[in-house]
């Protein structure tokens, strides 16, 4: 028998839930692109864009993914043989340097593991050691989705400044936007990169770019640059179809401002933070509740130092596999897998698995995904240690 029918909840890290009435939006007959409301919704977008982001910087909007976003920051910021030092705290740390060297950057990577953030002083180190101001931009990513810590990026900042160097200061913030606090101004971040699919609310489609003035600068000289992925056009258009490097993803950006009102004028970015907040520690508490009873613990040890928008967790044997296997066939919920933890030919890559708690999430969608977890132990004999719904529900109640 299964307990699947019904609707099923994704509880994954991107694509996350797209809210009902942003599916609305998107639900109509296309609209003209040369005159009339898209032009002037598109208008109010970047306005409120620039404020989820806490900036004044200007954004540009991309018909891609993160993947693309990362391409396109890359190609404003380098040329060829230019020098990028990367903090890697996990797969998507990883994937930008990787994308970086694949475009014809030197690439520096400090590595830092998969259970703890960027350390400030190794990056302050590294730049201290770059006498010959070759390094063009530091990357580091806020949120790296595999691994779920957060990285402090004013720590970042500050170390950049402490080393006298003139890096840029780029950001990955696919997954904390909307999520988690985040202030590119007040941050000092140069260079900030997100996409549709997961604080946002959206489909996947539009990747997103920040340039401050500072970046806008330096981008110029930048000889990776492309017709597509040029940044000046798309900030500073003559026609409306420069913004974004042909037609524009219209039905996406009708979702899109149905989401940035749901979060900026509806709920409030602090309110979105807060929430996200108290729902990440109810699952913490779960899965500490859990690790005492069973080969389970939470990817980072720190509380400070993880995400609100993710979890990833291990549970011994391959445990987590087999949950996530049962909790999709029998009860409906997907958990993410886990990425970059282990080998792909290694048994332990069968002990990883992810719980977002991002975007259109409330206490009942993060109670109900625990407590189907829960009975997914009990039905799979993982053991596990009790008390972790109560400790859930304690977290939101205190809240509440």
């Amino acid at each position: 028998m299964t307990l699947s029918n019904g609707r099923r909840y994704l509880a994954i890290p991107g694509p996350t839930v797209v809210p009902d009435r942003v599916l609305a939006a998107m639900h109509r007959g296309s609209p003209d692109i040369y005159a009339g409301e898209l032009i002037a919704m598109a208008e109010g977008v970047l306005a409120d864009l620039r404020r989820a982001a806490a900036t004044r910087a200007a954004v540009a909007i991309y018909v891609g993914n993160g993947h693309g976003a990362w391409e396109a920051a890359i190609a404003n910021m380098f040329s060829r043989g230019d020098r990028a030092l990367v903090a890697v705290t996990g797969a998507f740390g990883a994937g930008w340097a990787n994308a970086a060297e694949g475009m014809g950057v030197a690439v520096e990577r400090i590595d830092f593991g998969l259970h703890r953030p960027a350390d400030p002083a190794a990056i302050a180190a590294a730049l201290g050691a770059d006498t010959d101001r070759k390094i063009r931009a530091v990357l580091v990513t806020h949120v790296d989705t595999a691994t779920a810590v957060r990285n402090d990026l004013a720590a970042v900042r500050a170390a950049i400044d402490a080393a006298g160097h003139p890096a840029l200061l780029a950001v990955d913030a696919v997954a904390s936007l909307g999520c988690e606090a985040l202030r590119m101004d007040d941050w000092g971040i140069d260079v900030l990169v997100a996409a549709s699919q997961k604080g946002l609310m959206c489909p996947p489609g539009i990747g997103l770019l920040w340039l401050s003035d500072r970046a806008r600068t330096a981008a110029r000289d930048a000889d990776l640059r492309t017709p597509y992925w040029e940044f000046e056009s798309r900030a500073d258009p003559a026609e409306f179809w420069h913004r974004f490097g042909g037609t524009p993803p219209t039905h996406h950006l009708y979702g899109l401002r149905e989401a940035l009102t749901m979060l900026l004028h509806e709920e409030g970015l602090e309110a979105a933070w807060a929430r996200h907040a108290v729902l990440a520690r109810a699952v913490w508490a779960a899965f500490d509740a859990w690790g005492r009873g069973g080969d389970i613990a939470l990817n980072i040890a720190a509380p400070g130092d993880r995400s609100h928008a993710v979890t990833a967790a291990r549970i011994g044997g391959g445990g987590a596999a087999r949950l996530r296997a049962w909790c999709e066939a029998v009860a409906g919920v997907t958990l993410g897998v886990g990425i970059g933890m282990a080998e792909p030919d290694d048994p332990a890559r069968d002990d990883f698995l992810r719980v977002a708690h991002m975007g259109h999430v409330n206490a009942h969608m993060t109670l109900g995904t625990l407590a189907v977890m829960e009975a997914g132990m009990r039905a799979l004999d993982i053991p596990h240690g009790p008390g972790a719904l109560d400790a859930a529900a304690e977290v939101v109640a205190g809240a509440g």
